[in-house]
């Protein structure tokens, strides 16, 4: 009898079907240590307990995104151990800010499947939720992944692709209770340039670049507990490339953008996302933004902006998808997010 876990393939998967995910973990402030060491993150709300406080929480949250990859680290034994490439994101939201002390868990439910025309892959859906130690969620997101098929002669399932939102209403964005940033310090936060400041198709090059390391990448990976083969296994994919880990490239970007939205500084909405090539080791990652959209909220002083982020290899800005509307080679990531800024 076979103790070891080779993981679920396609057929594996039920519409319907909800996967508790094992090893719970509960962070600390080495989270942020090692986080903010993995990527030059900057953001004042995440990195100062005091400016926390004066915007009306009880202590800086560990950062919107190193939440997200321990619980997206949760799902990928039981999701995407098998996968060949995960492919986008959408109706993210953040719920409730994650302290030093949470204890997080995640579960997934099985919402679409759809096999692929070779047969040897499907595409399977998932609403992940991140629970605390109170079982209150914390967040939740949907994604789709590309995962392998154990039986190639195995019978495609009935297609089921959901319907999903494009773009999260502003009004069903979550604010953290007690957020205020009416006595916002501009000083600290490290750039004067409020809500107010941006416009709607804005274009923002963010001018510094970070080299992707194969060490890096894989303690990144580690540290949320990411047992995905194409990570770590250079015999997995027939290139020898260990594949980056989407979620790097998320953060690096996103801790990149502090140049030039510095006070973009809460993310509480993931409208969509696409790995849009696949990164390597050697890459140099660079990124852009525009901004999409900005919305009011009930929160004083507290403002709503839409952006869209994307991760490039080399120094292009606003070049997105070529003639045939498919992305460009240098395109990395293509991220749509609401992030909470000072009015």
């Amino acid at each position: 009898m076979t103790k070891t876990n080779p993981g679920r393939f396609f057929e594996d998967y039920k519409v319907g079907q909800v996967i508790d995910h094992a090893v719970p973990r509960t962070v600390s402030g080495g989270e942020r240590a090692l986080y903010h060491a993995l990527y030059p993150m900057r953001h004042a709300l995440y990195s100062s307990d005091e400016f926390a406080k004066g915007c009306g929480l009880p202590a800086a949250p560990i950062d919107d995104l190193a939440a997200f990859h321990v619980v997206f680290g949760k799902t990928v034994p039981d999701v995407s151990l098998n996968a060949v490439a995960n492919l986008g994101y959408a109706e993210g939201r953040w719920l409730k800010p994650v302290y030093a002390g949470d204890t997080l868990r995640s579960s997934s439910e099985v919402i679409g499947l759809k096999q692929n025309s070779n047969g040897k892959t499907g595409v399977v859906y998932v609403r992940t939720r991140g629970m605390n130690q109170r079982d209150e969620v914390v967040m939740e997101y949907v994604r789709w992944v590309m995962v392998r098929k154990r039986d190639v002669d195995a019978p495609a399932p009935e297609v089921v692709v959901p319907e999903l939102s494009k773009v999260i209403d502003p009004k069903d964005l979550v604010i953290p209770e007690g957020l205020d940033f009416t006595n916002y310090d501009f000083t600290l936060a490290g750039e004067p340039h409020r809500f107010g400041d941006y416009e709607v198709g804005e274009v923002i090059g963010h001018v510094d670049g970070v080299t992707v390391e194969e060490a890096e990448h894989m303690m990144a990976t580690r540290l949320w507990q990411n047992t995905a083969k194409v990570h770590f296994d250079a015999t997995f994919r027939p290139d020898g490339q260990r594949l980056i880990y989407g979620g790097h490239v998320i953060s690096m970007a996103r801790a990149l953008s502090f140049n030039g939205l510095a006070n973009a500084q809460m993310i509480v909405g993931l409208n969509g996302g696409a790995h849009a090539n696949p990164c390597f080791s050697g890459l140099t990652i660079k990124a852009w933004s525009e901004v999409l959209d900005k919305a009011e909220t009930a929160a004083p002083g507290v403002g709503a902006i839409r952006l869209r982020l994307v991760a490039v290899s080399d120094a292009s800005v606003g070049e997105l998808k070529g003639e045939d509307g498919k992305y460009l080679p240098q395109v990395l990531l293509d991220l749509d997010y609401w992030a909470l800024m000072p009015i």
